[in-house]
């Protein structure tokens, strides 16, 4: 299979010299300059990443918000308006999880959903399927190809959009969004006070031509791009689990959904006959082998990352196993999310994961990390 570009990948290496790599079928900027300076800069100040390998999916029809309501682990219909639902979750019927969504309500019979890309297609797929099965009228458009989505994140980012020519920034409260801006002289299709760094952010879907307007007077004032190995060290320092590690639709290698730990902020207990409902509640009465822990590596381990399928050790016995890990330049040393057996899981707990065939220390630790500089 051919790997996709991102519309504005020439330009990120022609003039910003991107290292290019793939990911989940796209290429796109891996690091400009340095990953760890790139992601401290976002924490510090602001930057900017082209996100615009995520999919971007438009659900319409007299019965959106019913069929909406069935898929998704949250009660939807509390959302605002003009508001962000999320993150939540789609579920199997034996509670694994297909994907973690953003939802954007922008009235009843309109939705707009962000959608990780590993899932993109299967989540196309699974939605015209279900719709057309359980006779739902909606319509299902994939804008992902239609716009590029540019991520303004960090504590300086208010300050720049009100320097680029947007003053209604600060109005915006978190996970609200607006249809149909302008940004100085540039045409904005969404604007959303939103992100995926533990920062305040902003994020735009824009025409091509627009958005590389934006990126040329984003440089222009200053401000930094950041690649896609500087956002995993963000998403990983605030805990944020990953498609295709923290989860997947296979049993035989995912727990139920219940051990990822989401709780409230992803699942409405209180909402009945939603998709695998069933076997999540099961779930939740029987418990769970295994849960998901934050690793925090001794700091004398250097610059050592835990991978994927690393083991982790409790005096020599197996307890886990992690799902990924990166180097947080916050905490200067490597962290890691993983299973472990649930009568492990206690925070504090000094344990040890093997790298690369040798022992290293670590400690079981709650999320996040470290402390985002907004709620």
């Amino acid at each position: 299979m051919n790997s996709f570009k991102i519309p504005l990948l020439d330009l990120y290496v022609e003039k910003l010299n991107a290292d290019i790599g793939e990911f989940s079928g796209y290429l796109v900027p891996m690091k400009y300059t340095n990953s760890i300076e790139e992601a401290l800069n976002v924490r510090n100040n602001v930057g900017f990443f082209d996100v615009s390998h995520m999919g971007r999916l438009v659900v319409k029809g007299g019965n959106a918000i019913e069929f909406l309501e069935y898929l998704y682990t949250k009660r939807i219909s509390d959302t605002k308006e003009g508001f962000m639902s999320g993150p939540t979750l789609i579920l199997t019927e034996k509670a694994r999880v297909r994907d973690d969504e953003m939802l954007y309500r922008v009235r009843d019979d309109e939705w707009l959903i962000v959608v990780n890309a590993p899932a993109r297609f299967k989540i196309i797929d699974f939605l015209r399927n279900a719709s057309l099965s359980m006779n739902y009228r909606v319509e299902i458009e994939d804008y992902t190809e239609k716009y590029t989505m540019i991520a303004i994140q960090g504590p300086g980012s208010l300050n720049i959009m009100e320097k680029l020519g947007f003053p209604e920034a600060a109005s915006l409260k978190p996970l609200e969004f607006r249809l149909n801006q302008v940004i100085g002289d540039t045409n904005v299709f969404l604007i959303s006070r939103s992100g995926w760094t533990g920062e305040d952010g902003f994020e735009l879907w824009l025409e091509h031509s627009e958005a590389a307007d934006l990126v040329e007077k984003l440089v222009r004032n200053g401000v930094k791009p950041a690649g896609l190995i500087a956002r995993d060290m963000l998403r990983m320092e605030m805990g944020y689990v990953l498609h295709g590690a923290e989860y997947g639709e296979d049993p035989s290698k995912y727990p139920c959904a219940i051990a990822l730990r989401y709780g409230f902020k992803a699942i409405d207990w209180s909402k009945k006959g939603f998709l695998g409902e069933n076997a999540l509640r099961e779930c939740r009465r029987s418990g769970v082998d295994y849960i998901r822990v934050g690793l925090k590596l001794s700091k004398k381990a250097g610059h050592v990352i835990p991978r994927s399928s690393s083991y982790v050790y409790v005096d020599d016995v197996e307890i886990g196993w992690v799902t990924s890990g990166a180097y947080s330049p916050v905490l200067e040393r490597g962290i890691a999310q993983a299973y472990v057996k649930s009568r492990n899981a206690l925070f504090g707990e000094e344990v040890e994961v093997e790298i690369r065939g040798k022992r290293v220390e670590a400690k079981i630790v709650d999320f996040p990390f470290i402390e985002k500089h907004r709620s």
